[in-house]
């Protein structure tokens, strides 16, 4: 499957045997390669990996450094730390060494990556527990990074765990791309009182109307935070208290799609006027507000706002 420009491949063989820019070796922190894929790596690449990568310990738990990859096919071994020498790990541990490792594979400017099961073999992690931590840290990572990275490999030795990554990451990477990606989308909008009345916008864009200032929530933005935003750009308000006032989820509640939106009861400070986001503003006072007609379910949040003030 394909993340942005980045393919997502799970394969079953020997990762040490993959022509790809650079393969993760999950290591303890002291970076000695005794057994599972690190005595793999050594025998196969040589002591040269070894003897590069003790020059660099000891590392922190969940940080990762690359070494040359000796004899191998690929060009850079990137050694994750997700144990210590009591070889015990955990969540966290691996969920910093998968996301540490894809931050090296991007310094060093490389195309390809192959990953075994961080935490595994010595480590005694949960399979599928594994998949999925390292599924959602490559999302993450590819959704917030101009990531030069074209692939992105999950290399399992045997059947089993071959199978088990294949519906752990790729399954769930689907699941989140296409399914979760279709919606709800989240909301917020603010209801802001002014001289008696209570600040509306004319939309710009369809649905036209009178709405609540207000919009979506992007990415990496708190709801609070979006709120603050939208009605800057909507009303030219700069917003100094919000207090939360209600959820709305109806699916048919917005006729463009399903959005799940959170009302905010709102004080702002300035002098309100419309913004390029808005065709128009207005001020209506509350014992007009429910003779306008309003776009989406506002009227509706604006019936049970003034039911709240009786």
């Amino acid at each position: 499957m394909k993340i942005k420009d980045t393919e997502i491949r799970i394969v079953k063989g020997d990762i040490t045997e993959l022509k790809v820019d650079a393969i993760v070796n999950a290591a303890n922190n002291k970076l000695v390669m005794g057994g599972g894929v690190a005595g793999a790596i050594k025998r196969k690449g040589g002591q040269i990996i070894e003897d590069e990568a003790v020059k660099k310990a000891p590392i922190k738990i969940g940080e990762a450094v690359a070494t040359s990859a000796g004899n191998l096919p690929s060009k850079y071994v990137i050694h994750a730390a997700t144990m210590d020498m009591s070889f015990k790990t955990d969540e966290i541990k691996i969920r910093d060494s998968a996301r540490n490792s894809l931050k090296v594979a991007q310094e060093l400017k490389i195309s390809s990556i192959a990953f075994p099961a961080l935490g595994c073999g010595t480590g005694g992690f949960s399979v599928l527990a594994s998949a999925k931590i390292m599924a959602q840290e490559v999302l993450k990572f590819l959704r917030e990074q101009e990531s030069g990275i074209k692939e992105i490999i999950f290399c399992l030795y045997d059947q089993e765990a071959y199978d088990v990554f294949n519906k752990g990451v790729i399954g769930y990477l689907t699941y989140v791309t296409q399914k979760l990606s279709a919606g709800p989308y989240t909301t917020v909008d603010a209801i802001i009182e002014i001289d008696s009345g209570i600040v509306v916008i004319e939309r710009s864009n369809p649905p036209f109307g009178l709405a609540l200032p207000g919009g979506f929530v992007d990415y990496g933005e708190s709801l609070e935070d979006a709120l603050t935003r939208e009605v800057k750009e909507e009303t030219d308000l700069n917003v100094t208290r919000i207090k939360q006032f209600h959820t709305y989820s109806d699916p048919n509640r917005d006729p463009r799609f399903h959005t799940i939106g959170t009302v905010f009861i709102a004080e702002a400070k300035g002098i309100p006027k419309a913004g390029d986001d808005a065709a128009g503003l207005r001020i209506i006072k509350k014992d007009e507000i429910l003779k306008h007609d309003f776009a989406f379910d506002h009227k509706k949040i604006l019936q049970d706002y003034l039911l709240s003030l009786s």
